[in-house]
């Protein structure tokens, strides 16, 4: 019983009929926020949402009759699990906000799909560099930060009259959000020099922050998908020694069938 649930539940077909309720109720969740459509199929959506939400549920019994401890041991099946629980939580009274966290489910694709849990492996794996890049970026928005309140903080007090001013200010230039024609060219109509603080700042922390950034995500990339094709070739060679295994076994045993077989004809021939 338990082998057969588990082929159930790993099986191809199992994982894309989940996958694309995951899709149709994203949709669902989508069209309930159309007063028009909920006024018009509002109780048909909510069945369908229902039944969709048991599916999952049901889901989520059997991998964990299937797996028994083992699921715990696996980050996205506690994802997958608080998913779920978080969507059974009532949306009435004052839980009625959680309503707004149904949509979640539809993060569910990132477990379901191999392709966006390898993305999302990676860019979890790349966190530790991403952590350096940050402090790296938080320290020149330091140093940058009590320049610009200094050079700028008189005569432009609303962006830099103080640090937090400046910080928020300096984001919005990193952003490249208005920063030429709301920030930096009427700074420089009071200070022509300005630029020579600002370009350099941007090249810095936008460009070059950027890039690294960039490469730290494709390194884990690459790196994951190295260690993917590692298990993938391990596993072929494994299957292969299996195979020459089984073909050397069977050539012993074979070979033990012909010289049974001349035992017993020699003596046939000898009491003839």
């Amino acid at each position: 019983m338990k082998a057969k649930l588990e082929a159930l539940v790993e099986s191809t077909g199992f994982q894309n009929f989940i996958m694309a309720l995951i899709i149709v109720n994203a949709i669902i969740l989508g069209l309930e926020t159309s007063p028009t459509v909920q006024q018009a199929i509002g109780t048909w959506l909510g069945w369908i949402d229902g039944i969709i939400l048991a599916v999952f549920v049901v889901e989520i019994v059997l991998r964990l009759f299937v797996y028994r401890l083992k699921f715990f041991k696996d980050p996205w099946g506690i994802f997958d699990l608080t998913i779920v629980v978080i969507a059974l939580i009532p949306a009435t009274g004052p839980f009625a906000v959680v309503r707004a966290l149904r949509v979640l489910r539809v993060l569910r694709l990132i477990s379901v799909a191999p392709s966006m849990r390898s993305v999302v492996s990676a860019l979890l794996q790349s966190l530790p560099g991403m952590g350096a890049i940050v402090a790296l970026l938080s320290l020149i928005f330091y140093v940058s930060a009590v320049m610009a309140t200094n050079l700028f903080g008189s005569d432009f007090p609303e962006w830099f009259g103080t640090l937090g001013k400046s910080f928020y200010s300096l984001f919005q230039i990193m952003t490249l959000e208005s920063w030429s024609m709301g920030i930096v060219r009427p700074v420089m109509e009071k200070q022509p020099m300005a630029w020579m603080f600002f370009v350099p700042f941007i090249l810095i922390a936008t460009f070059t922050m950027l890039n690294l950034f960039i490469a730290v995500v494709v390194n884990a990339m690459q790196t994951r998908h190295e260690q993917e094709q590692g298990k993938t070739d391990k596993k072929a060679i494994k299957d292969a020694h299996d195979e020459r295994q089984a073909l050397h076994d069977e050539v012993i045993a074979l070979r033990k069938d012909i010289q049974l077989m001349s035992q017993k004809l020699e003596q046939s021939s000898r009491q003839s």
